[in-house]
């Protein structure tokens, strides 16, 4: 017999079995990363200036979406939510008034009225730059008890609760968590 008679492999087998392999890989792949991203995590560009100094245009930021599962948001925290009047777009901002509270802003500074302060109290806010910077212009909100009062860092240039009025739960996506770029300022974020 001559070596050019013989049978050769068919490479078909081998070439299903690792096309099958690799499609493995993929499936558990995307079962594992599509719950995570999701549910859990998610990716998200800061677009302009109503953050500044503390998030400025063009940071990426990973926002933790698995919290608010378990709890509400708290004052302070930075939080990423769909624009009420068009929730297509999603905003980011700092939560200043919780459910059932009543937010004051008069002569520059804001004022929170809780049942645990019923004469209210004047919020340090030391993330403003300056730490005492006023904001304007006055309003006085009373919120429900699935409602936020949010304000942008930048209050000269953000549109917030002054402006369209308090944020409802279910329009919250997560919180800030993680800066992932510019990497000089890589790290998980403080609230």
């Amino acid at each position: 017999m001559d070596s050019e008679s013989q049978e050769k492999p068919k490479p078909v087998p081998r070439l299903l079995a690792e096309a099958w392999e690799l499609a493995k890989v993929v499936i558990i792949s995307l079962a594992v990363v599509l719950p995570i991203r999701y549910f859990i995590v998610q990716p998200f560009i800061v677009r302009g200036a109503s953050m500044e100094p503390n998030f400025e245009n063009s940071e990426y930021l990973i926002i933790d979406e698995a919290s608010y599962y378990f709890r509400g948001a708290t004052r302070g925290e930075v939080i990423v939510f769909r624009y009420p009047r068009d929730p297509r777009q999603f905003f980011i901002k700092r939560v200043i008034g919780l459910p059932e509270e009543e937010i004051e802003i008069k002569n520059g500074r804001v004022k929170v009225i809780n049942s645990a302060s019923p004469k209210g109290f004047i919020l340090e806010e030391p993330y403003l730059d300056p730490p005492a910077r006023p904001t304007r212009p006055d309003v006085s909100v009373s919120l429900g008890e699935d409602e936020y009062f949010m304000l942008g860092d930048n209050r000269d240039f953000s549109s917030d609760s002054r402006l369209w009025g308090p944020l409802k739960k279910d329009f919250i996506v997560g919180r800030a968590a993680l800066r992932a770029w510019p990497f000089n300022k890589f790290g998980v974020l403080a609230q």
